[in-house]
């Protein structure tokens, strides 16, 4: 069986284990497929990904659409945020999501997101040990090949330990 923190730790350095993980990613996540999305670089603190500028992507005058930018955003953040933490320590939920739309996007556009060790312990790591959960503001930006900004989106992530989540089992 694979192993996914293996893969994204190869991902890293070797262009097969990319090509394997973004293979991989298309179905486990079998919504992203028909978008095209492609992780570009993988840093230990840092993820860039790839919205290309392809029919299913478009809007009604050929632009790259608000929602597929919106959903790029999303994946690009939480995955960068799931893969620094313990799946089996958090649980990581979506509360909401802002996007300011700045240029119409009319070729492949990269969504950039960057965090560091210590901004990890400020907004999460530290909160969590008086609070049960923590909601963090993710800041992202789409800029098209040519520079041009497209987007800035905030994906607001609530955090949460795994023994503070209480759910009811239905019967």
């Amino acid at each position: 069986m694979l192993d996914p923190n293996r893969i994204v730790q190869k991902a890293k350095t070797s262009s097969f284990y990319l090509a394997l993980l973004n293979w991989s990613l298309n179905r486990m996540i079998p919504f992203n497929k028909p978008h095209g999305f492609r992780i570009l670089e993988i840093g230990d603190h840092h993820l860039r990904t790839l919205i290309p500028y392809r029919r299913r992507n478009f809007n009604h005058i050929r632009g790259l659409h608000a929602c597929a930018l919106a959903t790029i955003s999303e994946f690009t953040t939480g995955f960068l945020l799931v893969s620094k933490l313990d799946a089996k320590k958090y649980r990581l939920i979506m509360q909401r999501l802002e996007m300011d739309y700045h240029y119409q996007g009319k070729m492949n556009a990269t969504a950039t997101f960057t965090i560091s060790e210590d901004w990890l312990q400020q907004q999460i790591y530290d909160p969590l040990k008086t609070q049960d959960a923590v909601v963090i503001i993710c800041e992202i930006k789409i800029h098209d090949e040519q520079g041009n900004h497209l987007t800035t989106g905030k994906v607001y992530w609530q955090i949460k330990d795994w023994q503070k989540v209480k759910t009811r089992l239905s019967a």
